[in-house]
């Protein structure tokens, strides 16, 4: 085989940076589409996105933008006013002073992580992450050249690592950093204050870079969650108005940088994304008009949780993980399946629910677990709920 052989063929295959998973629950979507192209009914719980528009107030704000603005490019770290609004969330939400400078508005949290990344690791370096949890974390590392140590949770640490667990990591894998999520995606479940001081404290006693994924903050229900920022300035804090803002086709997010790390993260957003897209960062500024909106929005997902909770156990599905926000239940199916691949492919075939297998989320144990995402509409979430009921009685029966 010659050279150019080698080279033709290692072009067809692609980089081996390029080599990683799927984004699963994206691939349930597409299975999902199939069946309703063939006119099936299906009741979407698988991908983590509201039912809802954007806010009455986005929208009319993009509306004066396609009218009135140029919507040319923005500056690499986004509009003063946008900044200057985000950071009053953090007065307004938690008491916690924020400079807007320290405010970096980005294409979606997609685009926070891999400006975060490339900002504070090396490729190589290693980065703990919580599992199960977002793939795409581990996925944007691996595709960095970065390396993901995962920290096995469960019942046990209610979900979410310790602060012994990232010691351990830093001892035995040399971490440089440590991503924490809470509310979590697939569980649901939120970090007590206590623990989150904790593993601030750790990492900054380690020389660690902690980033904090809040991306789900606006959407608990029976205690306000925490922001990392209320315990050290020295956190990298990503959130997004994709999903309390009820946003995310408008890939519009934002960061909250330590000083010494703006600087950094302009270069790169300059070179890398120009900037944020203009009509979604006017959306986003009008998205604070619409908070009455947005609140009923999360008190219908509150009726879906407590729906959900009290309906599905009648179908079988009872061992969840504390549902303390987000918009997810993470349920234990051990009892009914060995494989949640196939099991939810069968839901999706025969009930007509979609949902996704624990796999996106825990290559190691996700097999005995499934996510329902319930920000649907809670006429929906009933009519799931129905038909899991009758399609858990016809398997018992077959």
């Amino acid at each position: 085989m010659t050279d150019d052989d080698t080279a033709g063929r290692r072009a067809g295959e692609g980089s081996l940076r390029s080599r990683i998973q799927s984004f699963l629950v994206m691939d349930v979507m597409r299975a999902a589409a199939a069946q309703e192209a063939a006119g099936r009914s299906v009741i979407h719980m698988e991908v983590g996105q509201p039912g809802t528009p954007a806010p009455r107030a986005a929208r009319a704000a993009a509306m004066r933008a396609l009218e009135e603005d140029t919507l040319g490019y923005t500056m690499a770290l986004g509009r003063e006013r946008l900044r200057r609004r985000i950071a009053q969330l953090y007065q307004d939400w938690y008491g916690v002073a924020v400079a807007p400078e320290r405010v970096v508005v980005t294409s979606g949290s997609s685009a926070a992580f891999v400006l975060a990344f490339l900002a504070v690791f090396d490729a190589g370096e290693a980065v703990a992450l919580a599992s199960p949890g977002y793939p795409c974390y581990r996925h944007i590392l691996s595709a960095l050249g970065q390396r993901p140590v995962l920290l096995e949770t469960g019942p046990a640490t209610r979900w979410m690592p310790t602060a012994d667990d990232v010691v351990r990591a830093a001892e035995r894998e040399r971490i440089k950093g440590l991503l924490i999520a809470s509310p979590a995606n697939p569980t649901g479940t939120m970090i007590t204050k206590e623990r989150l001081g904790e593993l601030v404290r750790t990492c900054a006693e380690r020389g660690l870079q902690l980033i904090s994924d809040e991306i789900y903050h606006g959407l608990t229900y029976e205690r306000g969650a925490e922001t990392a920022l209320a315990h050290g300035a020295d956190v990298i804090v990503v959130n997004s108005f994709s999903k309390f803002f009820s946003m995310t086709g408008w890939r519009i997010g934002w960061m909250v940088v330590p000083e010494r790390l703006v600087r950094t993260i302009e270069r790169l957003a300059q070179n890398l994304y120009i900037s944020a897209p203009a009509i979604s960062q006017a959306a986003a500024l009008g998205a604070f008009e619409g908070l009455d909106e947005l609140e009923a929005n999360r008190r219908v997902y509150a009726e879906n949780r407590a729906l959900l909770l009290e309906e599905l156990p009648q179908a079988g599905f009872s061992a969840f993980a504390p549902a303390d926000g987000a918009f997810y239940l993470y349920c234990d199916v051990s009892a009914m399946t060995n494989d949640a691949l196939v099991f939810t492919k069968a839901m999706l075939e025969e009930a007509g629910v979609a949902a996704t297998p624990g796999i996106d989320f825990d290559a190691e144990r996700g097999q005995r677990f499934v996510r329902f995402c319930y920000a649907g509409t809670h006429a929906d979430m009933a009519e799931a709920a129905r038909r899991l009921k009758d399609w858990a009685r016809a398997r018992r029966q077959a």
